[in-house]
């Protein structure tokens, strides 16, 4: 699938128009095959205060290469292309979604599914209350220990996809691999508690991929310091195996929630 991605054709046929950052969608093809894509041009992407302009396509190839390194596998086929239609980009495999499986919702509180882990209160537009909840599944831990990982700053509950294929995949990692601690994401539910033993060999893994030439590898995308950033993350996690907890310096979850 890589390969397809960073050597077919590529067919634009339309753009989300709600994403901050150009996104366009289309399909690339090669040999007969084709895919559904996304393509987002580093031209499109919107200046932002904290993360460097022209950074979000390579933050959004390191969070792939990071998930696949570890084993977490939580992010859709992803390559960067330098022959984009719009210039140089990031093109990322699309997900087709089972509209009937969700992990994230805003409900009331009596609505709340069975199982489910309850992170904010609030009230609607009416004053009604409302809460913010996900669910409780391996894959769903697995994504919020990735996200600790990559340093997330924006896992929407829009950004949890659940794939026709019955995996789970999350999207949109432009705002990943920050120096400073910017984790701001809808997947709380589990601070303090151990982490599952697959998660710390995901991360005993990884940690073992970034003492090889794998730091080389990101190192095409992100900076030094940032790859140093990300291997203490690594270690701070391996150190104390638990899902943290908001540190109190900035939002915690991101705006808005979806």
């Amino acid at each position: 699938m890589p390969e397809l991605l960073r050597r077919g054709r590529i067919d634009i046929t339309g753009r989300l128009v709600d994403a901050s950052n150009a996104t366009l969608f289309g399909t690339v093809s090669a040999d007969g095959v084709a895919v559904k894509c996304v393509y987002k041009p580093v031209r499109g992407e919107r200046p932002l205060w904290d993360f460097p302009d022209g950074t979000l396509a390579g933050r959004e190839m390191s969070a792939f290469l990071v998930s696949e390194a570890a084993g977490f596998d939580v992010v859709p086929p992803t390559v960067l292309r330098e022959d984009g239609p719009f210039g140089p980009g990031m093109m990322q495999v699309w997900v087709d979604t089972d509209d009937e499986r969700e992990f994230v919702d805003v409900c009331s509180p009596k609505k709340v599914p069975q199982g489910w882990i309850g992170v904010l209160r609030a009230r609607g537009d009416r004053g009604e209350p409302a809460v913010l909840v996900h669910a409780d599944t391996p894959a769903l831990r697995r994504m919020a220990a990735f996200d600790v990982v990559v340093n997330n700053a924006d896992r929407k509950g829009g950004h949890v996809l659940a794939g026709t294929d019955g995996n789970l995949y999350g999207v949109d990692h432009g705002l990943t691999m920050h120096v400073e601690d910017k984790l701001r994401t809808v997947l709380w539910g589990w601070v303090g508690q151990p982490l599952p033993g697959d998660v710390v060999e995901a991360l005993e893994k990884l940690r073992t991929e970034l003492d090889g030439t794998f730091i080389d590898v990101l190192g095409e995308h992100i900076t030094r310091r940032e790859t140093r950033t990300l291997s203490a993350r690594v270690d701070a996690l391996l150190a104390d195996p638990r899902y943290p907890e908001p540190t109190g310096y900035g939002p915690a979850i991101p705006w808005p929630a979806f």
